[in-house]
């Protein structure tokens, strides 16, 4: 709409006839006086429908327009879309910005049926079945924004960095991890599966001599879990690098993507995110601690808690036990655990020259919870067909993978990291269903 304001700009205004557009939030009918709380993109305004007239009068006029707009105020369904037009005047004494408008003329362009569907309180089941309705909130509208800020200060890194955006396929032959989490899908006359993560086609990259790339897009994992941070489908944002000379490279990026995202979401949401959330965005110093698995494990142990497997990844009450040592020993709210067990690591993380039983990889823990897998990747083909062997991995079926080893491959690592997780701890929610546009689980394929 070509005059239309956006209610955020307002404020700044001079007083003098505006149109505003969106949709009906609250209305209160009293007898002399109608108001109506119009929220949009943006924000929300107080609309004051001041000439209100219950009847006809002949000695008025325009009695007639006075008698239609209040009727239709009266009328007005919730979230009904609605187009105004009115004086913009700005009154100190109203709490809503400060600013209000007198109705003129009142525009029904889309009506809602009456019965409430969802509120702030409902459970989030039922919200989630009524997203659309749910994502309205100014606190979802925020945690959106909030995402998109994030993704636009990586993206100002990687272009700085001379990185090259790739798009890779979802629909792949074999697995690239294991086949315990694989979607496995009709394709034709055979069988295809849904990427659990677009690792191979790094790779790739990689000996395609792209150097530096990157990639946000979805991923999908077969895991029936039903936890807070577990999802069928997630963003997974990916970074791959050549030339690196350990993982400490891969660490040292991750770093400034890190501090860059978060010093973004600070400087534009920080405000917003106190008022909605109560949450204070900390910008993280670098370096980030870095504490091996094993020692972080006698940490945890010493804190009073066990990880129960000694050959395991830390579970999550490890990492929330090393994610509050930290905090209280640095201040910090991240943490690489560094220097994992070969046996709990993929085939192509490279191992340490020193312990060969190690890789050289790392988890990065945020706010007690394990937000992102990195590592340096084994390039030299002849180890890395060993190192498959050892997994029991089929050579056959990672051929066209080992190829790309065959013909040159620079040393190089990167790191996958779950979107949907990083903004929940973020903005302290419970859930990454609170966070995910349209949330995938086990038990959920709509909306």
């Amino acid at each position: 709409m070509k005059n239309r304001e956006l209610i955020k700009n307002l404020a700044a205004r001079e007083d003098g006839t505006v149109t505003v557009s969106g949709w009906v939030e609250k209305v209160r009918d009293q007898r002399h006086v109608q108001f109506v709380v119009l929220r949009d993109e943006t924000g929300a305004v107080q609309l004051v429908n001041g000439g209100v007239l219950r009847e006809a009068d002949p000695e008025n006029p325009r009695s007639d327009i006075l008698l239609t707009r209040t009727e239709t105020i009266t009328h007005l369904e919730l979230g009904s879309f609605v187009t105004v037009t009115g004086e913009l005047q700005h009154n100190e004494r109203v709490k809503l910005g400060g600013v209000e408008i007198q109705i003129e003329t009142i525009e029904v362009v889309s009506h809602s049926l009456a019965e409430t569907r969802t509120t702030p309180d409902s459970h989030i089941d039922v919200r989630l079945d009524w997203r659309f309705l749910d994502l309205r909130r100014p606190e979802q509208n925020l945690i959106f924004r909030v995402q998109t800020t994030f993704e636009h200060a990586l993206r100002e890194v990687w272009m700085n960095r001379e990185f090259i955006e790739i798009h890779t396929p979802k629909l792949m032959a074999s697995a690239s991890e294991s086949r315990a989490e694989l979607f496995e899908v009709d394709y034709f006359d055979g069988k295809a599966y849904l990427a659990q993560s677009p690792q191979f086609f790094k790779q790739m990259a990689q000996a395609a001599g792209f150097g530096g790339i990157f990639e946000i897009g979805p991923a999908f994992r077969a895991d029936p879990s039903f936890t807070s941070r577990h999802a069928t489908e997630f963003t997974s944002v990916d970074t791959e690098l050549s030339w690196i000379e350990s993982h400490e490279d891969v660490m040292e990026l991750h770093e400034e993507l890190i501090v860059a995202g978060l010093t973004a979401v600070k400087e534009k949401h920080g405000e917003a995110i106190k008022k909605a959330f109560n949450i204070d965005i900390t910008v993280p110093e670098r370096p980030f601690p870095r504490i091996p698995l094993a020692e972080a494990k006698e940490i945890v142990k010493e804190r009073g808690y066990e990880v129960p497997r000694a050959d395991a990844d830390m579970d999550p009450e490890g990492e929330r036990q090393i994610s509050a040592y930290v905090r209280e020993k640095y201040g910090h709210d991240f943490v690489f655990l560094t220097d994992y067990h070969e046996s709990i690591r993929p085939f192509y993380h490279m191992r340490s020259e020193e312990d060969s039983s190690l890789t050289k990889s790392y988890d990065l823990i945020y706010n007690g919870t394990e937000i992102s897998t990195g590592a340096q990747r084994e390039h030299r083909i002849e180890v890395l067909e060993a190192q498959a062997l050892e997994k029991g991995m089929d050579l056959k079926e990672l051929e066209f993978y080992l190829d790309f080893f065959r013909y040159g491959m620079p040393p190089h690592g990167g790191f996958g990291m779950g979107l949907n997780r990083v903004i929940m701890l973020m903005l302290g929610q419970s859930s990454i269903r609170e966070v995910t546009y349209l949330f995938r689980g086990p038990t959920r394929l709509k909306p």
